[in-house]
C-alpha cells in the first residue's frame, strides 16, 4: 500500500467571495462584475457563453435592481453574515486550509478610493483571526471572477492598462494589512479564463464590434504584469509570503493515434500551460505567440513588462482540475459534451456528470506529474469537485455516495503522484459548503460537504447541514489519507 500524504500535508476546501459571501450592499462594499451578471440556468453552453456577454446596457439595467432577485451572486450561502458557523464546521471536518477571495469592492468600493473601507479590512480580519483561532490556514486568493464594476466602465475593465496600478494599491493593502495571518496568496484564479469568457475573467464587455478578443487578450497582459508587480511587492512586505498561480488545467487527450490528433493534443496542451508558463518561467512561450499572431493580436507592452514579468515569477503553481478534454482533427465523428468553461469531444472511456464533465482521476495524476516535470515548484490542487443534485431529507441528512467515490479517487491519484515524486502542498476540494455556481448561477448545482438551504431564487432558511461526505471527509483528514 502506498504511504499516507506527507506530514503537514494541507487537506480543505474552497469557494470565492463572488459566489459565497453574499452581503453584497453590507458595510460600504461596491457592486462587483459578480453582482451585476443575471441568473441563466439553462444548461446549453451557447446560452452559458451568452451569459458572459454583459452589455454596457445591462449593467445600468442591474444598478437600479435593488436585492438579489435575479442576481444570486448577491447573496451567495450568506458566508458574510454567518462565517463564524461556517468556520467552526470547517474545523469540525478537521480542515488544515481554506481557500477563499477577497472582494474586491469590499475593500476599495469603487476601486478609485486612495484609502480603504476600513469595515471591509475589519470583516477579513475576524475571518482570518478565526481561521487561526482553530488552526486552519488562509489561502487567499486576490482576484477571482470579480472586480469593482466601475473600473469596467471607466477603463474597459482590465482591458485598461489603468487597473494595473489599481490593483496593485488593492493588493499592497491587503497583504499590508493582514501579513500576520496570511501567508498564502494566489494573485489570479484561473488565468485562463480571461480570453475564453471575457467578462467573467477580466470585466472586458463583448461589444460586438469585433474588438472583443484583441481587447481580452490585452486584458490578461495586464493582469500578468499586475501579478508580477504584485509578487516583487509581497516579498517586500514579507520574505517568507508564499504566492502562487492559479491554471484552469485542461489536460487533452488525442482522440486516436493519428498524427493529426496527437499534434494537436500536443498544440491544445501547450497552449493551455503556457498560460502557467508566463507566471512560472517568466514569459509567452511559443505556442502562445502563434496563437495571438494567428488571431491577429498585438499586445501593447510598456518597456518594463518584460522585465516585471521575468523578475515577478511565482513560488507555487496551484491549479483547477476537474475533467480531461479530448483533441481531434475532425470532432465531428465523436459527438461533444459539456465542460468547465467549454464543451469537449466525447471520450469513450469515461463516465459524465449531470452536467456533461467527463470523469477522469487517473487525469488529475497525468496532470500532476506533468506541472512537477514541467516546472520543478511545489504544486497545490485548489479546485477539484463534483457539482451534483444533492437531496435534503427529513431528517436533516444528504446523502451522497457519488461525492465521496469522486473525491476518494482523485485524492488517491494525488497521493500516486507524490509517491511518483511530485512535490504537492495540499488539497482543496470546490466546495468547502454549497455555493453558487459560477456560470450558470445555480445554487442547486451543489458542490460541497455543507449542504446550504437556499434554492436558485435565494429561497430557504440558508441553515447548513452535514452531508455524509462531511463525515466521511473528516476521517480522510484526520487520517492523513490513510483512512482512502
Amino acid at each position: 500500500m502506498t504511504a499516507a500524504f506527507p506530514e503537514g500535508f494541507l487537506f480543505g476546501g474552497a469557494f470565492a467571495a463572488s459566489q459565497a459571501e453574499g452581503g453584497y450592499d453590507a458595510d460600504g462594499r461596491g457592486l462587483s462584475t459578480a453582482d451585476v451578471t443575471p441568473a441563466k440556468r439553462k444548461m446549453d453552453y451557447a446560452d452559458l457563453v451568452e451569459l458572459m456577454h454583459v452589455s454596457e446596457e445591462a449593467i445600468e439595467h442591474a444598478k437600479t435592481v435593488q436585492g438579489t432577485a435575479g442576481y444570486p451572486k448577491r447573496l451567495g450561502a450568506d458566508f458574510y453574515h454567518r462565517y463564524e458557523e461556517d468556520i467552526a464546521l470547517f474545523a469540525e471536518m478537521g480542515y488544515r486550509t481554506l481557500r477563499l477571495s477577497l472582494a474586491w469592492s469590499r475593500i476599495y468600493p469603487t476601486g478609485l478610493e486612495a484609502e480603504p473601507n476600513r469595515a471591509g479590512l475589519e470583516f477579513y480580519r475576524r475571518v482570518f483571526t478565526a481561521l487561526r483561532e482553530r488552526g486552519i490556514e488562509p489561502l487567499v486568493t486576490l482576484s477571482h471572477y470579480e472586480m469593482p464594476i466601475a473600473l469596467v466602465e471607466r477603463f474597459d475593465g482590465w482591458a485598461g492598462r489603468e487597473v494595473i496600478e489599481h490593483f496593485e494599491r488593492f493588493a499592497t493593502t491587503v497583504m499590508t494589512e493582514f501579513q500576520d495571518l496570511v501567508t498564502y496568496w494566489l494573485t489570479f484564479n484561473e488565468i485562463n479564463t480571461t480570453v475564453i469568457e471575457p467578462f467573467m475573467g477580466a470585466g472586458v464587455i463583448d461589444r460586438r464590434d469585433g474588438t472583443t478578443v484583441q481587447r481580452s487578450w490585452q486584458a490578461l497582459h495586464h493582469q500578468y504584469v499586475a501579478s508580477a508587480r504584485v509578487v516583487r511587492a509581497a516579498r517586500r512586505i514579507r520574505s517568507d509570503f508564499r504566492i502562487g498561480c492559479m491554471l484552469a488545467r485542461m489536460l487533452h487527450y488525442p482522440a486516436t493515434s493519428d498524427p493529426g490528433d496527437v499534434l494537436l493534443a500536443q498544440t491544445d496542451n501547450e497552449f493551455n500551460l503556457g498560460f502557467s508558463d508566463v507566471h512560472v518561467r517568466g514569459a509567452y512561450n511559443g505556442v502562445m505567440l502563434r496563437r495571438q499572431r494567428e488571431l491577429g493580436v498585438v499586445i501593447e507592452q510598456a518597456a518594463t513588462d518584460p522585465a516585471d514579468l521575468a523578475e515577478g515569477t511565482v513560488d507555487f503553481v496551484s491549479f483547477s482540475y476537474y475533467m480531461t478534454l479530448v483533441s481531434a482533427v475532425d470532432p465531428t465523428k465523436y459527438g461533444s459534451t459539456g465542460g468547465n468553461l467549454f464543451s469537449t469531444v466525447k471520450n469513450p472511456h469515461l463516465d459524465v456528470t449531470e452536467w456533461g464533465w467527463q470523469l477522469d482521476p487517473t487525469g488529475l495524476r497525468h496532470t500532476i506529474r506533468e506541472l512537477w516535470s514541467r516546472y520543478q515548484v511545489p504544486l497545490f490542487v485548489v479546485e477539484n469537485g463534483l457539482g451534483a443534485t444533492d437531496v435534503l431529507e427529513s431528517d436533516g441528512t444528504v446523502h451522497d455516495p457519488y461525492r465521496i467515490a469522486y473525491t476518494r479517487e482523485h485524492l488517491l491519484n494525488v497521493r500516486e503522484a507524490i509517491a511518483d515524486g511530485a512535490e504537492v502542498l495540499g488539497y482543496t476540494t470546490w466546495g468547502a459548503m454549497d455555493i453558487v455556481s459560477a456560470s450558470t448561477s445555480q445554487m442547486t448545482k451543489r458542490y460541497g460537504f455543507v449542504y446550504v438551504d437556499f434554492d436558485d431564487d435565494g429561497a430557504g432558511t440558508g441553515d447548513r447541514f452535514r452531508k455524509d461526505s462531511f463525515h466521511w471527509y473528516r476521517e480522510v483528514i484526520v487520517s492523513n489519507g490513510a483512512a482512502l
